[in-house]
């Protein structure tokens, strides 16, 4: 029996700190970053491509602020949740709620474009009802997180600004070890937009 697991990006933050850095009408999402491939995508853009084919139920969850990102969203197969709020609290329960009946859910973060395909499915292929599935990398808790079936009331329930680390507590959580600095690199400045070569 296959499993039916649905993919929540997050894009509805302000990215306040970029804006400080880069000029208030600069939005992080739309930036140029040369993705881990070497092509040159939006931020959100190179997000979506990197999530597995496999994963065909998709939810972006966004404000009106960003037309251009739904699009692009929609062109990706994803369902576009447009919410009044930038918390991620609001914004995960209401992924959530675009997909409840899923087997469990992967909360992808929409400013963390170089985290690795094959990273994205293991921590899938680790997900289970009453465990939190995330990924490791140099012994820090990183993104994407796969959350089992059991957290749906738990996840359906966050609000405001508080994102859903605290549910850790409510059940297993299955370190994926992983060698992927990706998973901790987010685009909080213009100067995190390129990606360290090794």
């Amino acid at each position: 029996m296959s499993r039916s697991i649905a993919v929540i990006v997050l894009a509805a933050g302000e990215g306040s700190r970029f804006r400080q850095v880069a000029g208030a009408d600069r939005d992080k999402l739309l930036a140029d970053c040369t993705g881990r491939d070497g092509a040159v995508r939006s931020v959100i853009e190179q997000v979506l491509v990197n999530l597995p084919a496999s994963l065909d139920k998709r939810v972006l969850v966004t404000t009106e602020a960003r037309p251009q990102a739904m699009r692009m969203a929609q062109a990706y197969g994803c369902e576009v949740v447009s919410i009044g709020t930038t918390g991620m609290g609001d914004s995960i329960a209401a992924g959530i709620a675009a997909c409840p009946k899923a087997d469990g859910w992967l909360i992808v973060l929409g400013d963390m474009p170089f985290i690795l395909p094959s990273t994205l499915e293991r921590v899938v292929a680790a997900m289970a009802d009453d465990a939190v599935s995330v990924p490791v990398q140099a012994g820090e808790f990183g993104h994407p997180v796969g959350f089992g079936r059991s957290f749906g009331p738990a996840l359906l329930g966050l609000s405001g600004d508080r994102g859903a680390r605290p549910l850790f507590k409510q059940g297993r959580v299955v370190e994926v070890a992983v060698d992927d600095p990706g998973v901790l690199w987010d685009i909080d400045v213009p100067e995190a937009l390129v990606f360290p070569r090794s």
